[in-house]
């Protein structure tokens, strides 16, 4: 109702007061609900335009502990000197690092060395030097990175064929199989089509322009067939070993992603799941990351793949892994602080610059932070000690963050990102607490994320999958692909190996022959393993 002058003179006092306290808070929830608004806008431009770090600005500066029920904050050696001299913390200048000695020769070591000599005749050094001689110092040496780009040819396999003069028996010389009867592809040029589309996320129609500047002429459609039958008839062998191998371990991360496939059987648009399965972070060598294609991204899918898996499994906050859980005595989820961290540096994101050190949000990041950091100085410790050095200096700093996100829930205007942040928290906080009593229990999921991230790049080129055969070998392929990075291997010098040796024991009974194949096996060629790595024991 909109009042006049008259009809407000008209009214009596008592009445007046409510409307403008009626007024008033009309006012505030329009305030609150603009500033949501604004919030979400800002979140949504970052997104779109903005960087996609997360680090905090003030990383290895603030600290925090409880005393006597209070969260106290201290600063770092670096804000008190600053302090004592009367500066800024944050203008005190960063210091150039040092250029490391020896680094040169570090970049180089492993690297084969073809040396081109340069001389003078001796016809031009007598010209030069004429009747006095001279005598030769040592060489100047300069080095320089020499590149060979990618040459095509053809292999034409002459195979010698016998026969006895008296009996009818035909013997044929030894000879490796094709890999698919009638086809042209060979484990080298096989390997190069995986290598660029599943570890360089070159798409297959890209693959064709360049094998075609190569005067080599193959359709995107045989990359296509070649790519899907190697990996179910190859490929899968060792998957389904990794597949085994990887319910012995103690700790597992998973994750997924969704991804659109063409043609399986729903209307177009209908989403699809990658999801990705590894051994824990902590766990440096002997590494396994499994892809798993499927339709939806329901419970059974996790409870399907987790079956014969008994210990923790470290994930993001998706309910389903806690469904499986709640069904199971030997399974559980630990939560991801990662997660918990991301909506306060979407809120401090959102914020105008001036205002971000003065939220709620830009403290909660600092106290996570200051997690981060102890937990990164037991980094290197065995599982154990790790355990109980978390006790001593991690685990107070996580209840006193806790202790401190229930006081400050009611503070902050729900459905705000810090809001979100706070809530997330606290509905996470059994899960988040997990890794303080299991040493070989990392603190977040970043090492599944990034796991996947090979796959969410490839999509934004080739934006979906073709067909359930194809996503099915892909989720075999990228597997092979991102174990053989996480062990320090050479994806393409891997594929070609691989693509070479299983062809030899399709017919074998015994599966023994696949330990000779795995990615932390010393029998493995070195042309597989990066230059200058040393070997995963």
């Amino acid at each position: 109702m909109k009042y006049t002058e008259e009809k407000l003179n008209s009214l009596d006092k008592e009445t007046i007061i409510q409307l403008f306290l009626s007024q008033q808070d009309q006012l505030e929830n329009i305030d609150r609900t603009l500033q949501l608004v604004l919030e979400q806008v800002s979140d949504l431009k970052r997104h779109r335009f903005g960087r996609s770090s997360e680090r905090h600005e003030i990383e290895d500066q603030i600290s925090f502990m409880e005393v006597d029920g209070q969260v106290v904050f201290f600063n770092e050696s670096e804000a008190v000197a600053a302090e004592e001299s009367g500066e800024d913390p944050e203008s005190v200048p960063r210091r150039k690092p040092k250029k490391k000695q020896g680094k040169r020769e570090e970049d180089l070591e492993g690297l084969p060395v073809v040396v081109v000599e340069h001389s003078m005749t001796q016809e031009e050094l007598a010209a030069l030097f004429g009747d006095e001689g001279f005598k030769q110092l040592p060489d100047e040496v300069y080095r320089r990175y020499g590149f060979t780009p990618a040459k095509v040819e053809v292999e034409e396999h002459h195979v010698k064929v016998y026969a006895g003069k008296k009996t009818d028996e035909i013997v044929r010389a030894p000879h490796p199989e094709s890999l698919l009867r009638g086809s042209l592809v060979s484990p080298s040029l096989e390997a190069a089509v995986m290598n660029a589309k599943y570890v360089n996320a070159v798409p297959l129609y890209r693959q064709e322009q360049e094998f075609a500047r190569y005067g080599l002429h193959i359709s995107r459609q045989n990359m296509a067939n070649w790519t899907i039958q190697c990996a179910d008839r190859y490929l899968a062998v060792l998957y389904d070993y990794l597949h085994e191998k990887v319910y012995s371990y103690h700790v597992l991360q998973a994750d997924e992603t969704p991804v659109l496939v063409n043609k399986d059987g729903r209307p177009a648009g209908s989403k699809s799941y990658m999801w990705v399965y590894r051994t824990g972070r902590m766990y440096t060598a002997r590494q396994i990351v499994l892809y798993e294609y499927q339709r939806t991204r329901n419970a059974s899918h996790p409870r399907e793949f987790l079956k014969d898996f008994s210990g923790v499994c470290v994930t993001d906050g998706y309910q389903v892994y806690h469904t499986v859980e709640n069904e199971r005595e030997d399974l559980k989820i630990a939560g991801c602080w990662s997660h918990a961290r991301r909506r306060f540096d979407e809120a401090v994101k959102a914020l105008p610059k001036a205002k971000q050190k003065d939220s709620r949000a830009y403290l909660a990041l600092t106290m996570i932070q200051s997690i981060y950091r102890e937990e990164k100085l037991l980094k290197e410790l065995p599982a154990q000690e790790r355990q109980n050095r978390r006790q001593l200096s991690v685990r107070p700093l996580v209840e006193a963050y806790f202790t401190w996100v229930r006081e400050n829930l009611p503070k902050v205007p729900q459905k705000s990102k810090t809001w979100e942040g706070f809530h997330y928290s606290l509905n996470q906080e059994k899960y988040l607490k997990v890794f303080l009593n299991d040493g070989e229990v990392p603190m977040d999921n970043n090492a599944a994320e990034q796991s996947i991230r090979g796959f969410c790049i490839g999509k934004k080129n080739w934006v979906m999958i073709d067909t359930v055969a194809g996503a099915k070998s892909s989720a075999i392929i990228y597997s092979i692909a991102e174990t053989a990075k996480a062990n320090n291997l050479k994806p393409y010098d891997y594929f070609e190996y691989l693509l070479t040796e299983i062809p030899k024991h399709l017919d074998d009974t015994d599966r023994t022959f696949l330990d000779d194949l795995l990615p932390w096996s010393p029998n493995l060629p070195a042309n597989c393993r990066k230059p200058g790595k040393d070997e995963v024991k």
